[in-house]
């Protein structure tokens, strides 16, 4: 079991020695100039990530919230690619193989154009197309779920997020658990989370760990990634998650978050199991 942060919550040279893991976010890491990687700046990074001893996952481009910070030309709707978007997402596999990561994560699409049912029919396609390359490089996808709190998200509900795996057919795409999104799907109901957790728990291969208050409170749909025991999650319905014993990504925004989320997440934790 490892303890990670997403590395836009401080440089390198402090999130060293302070957490186990830490997840590359690709589109935050000013990779590029538009939409074009820069290998320099990449060699750059690499020269200063290899000199350290990080276990590490990653985080591909996706489609933007319109207040975020993510990259406008970076945007990735897995429901709406053309060969922009598939060259992002097979650089994004590239990066991660190369680093060394387990797990890339990769945000579901947008309920645009047909509505929904033929937004997701896309999107699995396009998921199916992104497996192969996957395969291709060793890199495990974990499939995202999003918040509802933003009706256009495909891959809100438990349901839809397995339905979605099971369609793409591939051993190397699973689910992505983000526990802040799913208490926002569920309306901050404890019962309805340990449920949801409950039924993506045999596809998961990677979580995400933050907080919110389970409302859409203006900003971000409510998506408010605060440290665990700054909002109201519940965080022993991880119970359900069975034997999963891989990472728990904490997207937090500094160093101090982290670390005391992670004490109060580990007090819960050792609630149920042994840490």
């Amino acid at each position: 079991m490892k303890f990670g942060v997403s590395s836009f919550a401080g440089p390198l040279s402090e999130l060293d020695g302070q957490t186990d893991s830490i997840e590359l976010y690709i589109p935050k890491m000013n990779l590029y100039k538009g939409k074009e990687l820069q290998t320099d700046r990449l060699d750059a990074f690499f020269d200063e990530f290899f000199s350290y001893d990080f276990y590490c996952t990653a985080h591909a481009p996706y489609f933007p919230d319109p207040e975020g910070e993510h990259p406008k030309e970076l945007a990735v709707d897995t429901a709406n690619m053309g060969p922009d978007e598939f060259s992002l997402m097979y650089e994004a596999l590239d990066i991660s193989a190369h680093a060394g990561v387990d797990v890339l994560v990769v945000h579901p699409g947008r309920i645009t154009e047909g509505g929904a049912k033929k937004s997701f029919g896309r999107m699995v396609n396009n998921l199916k197309q992104l497996a192969v390359y996957a395969e291709d490089v060793g890199v495990m996808i974990g499939l995202e779920n999003k918040e509802y709190t933003d009706p256009l998200n495909l891959c809100c509900q438990a349901e839809e997020l397995v339905s979605a795996v099971h369609l793409v057919d591939s051993d190397y795409l699973g689910a992505t658990l983000d526990i802040g999104h799913a208490n926002l799907t569920c309306g901050g109901n404890q019962e309805k989370l340990a449920a949801f957790i409950k039924t993506v728990s045999p596809l998961v291969v990677h979580v995400h760990i933050h907080d919110n208050h389970g409302v859409n409170n203006g900003r971000y749909g409510g998506d408010e990634h605060l440290a665990p025991g700054q909002g109201i999650i519940d965080y022993t319905s991880l119970r359900n998650l069975g034997d999963y014993d891989e990472t728990f990504n904490f997207e937090v925004f500094s160093v101090d978050e982290f670390l005391e989320g992670k004490e109060f997440f580990k007090k819960k934790l050792a609630e149920f199991r042994k840490i």
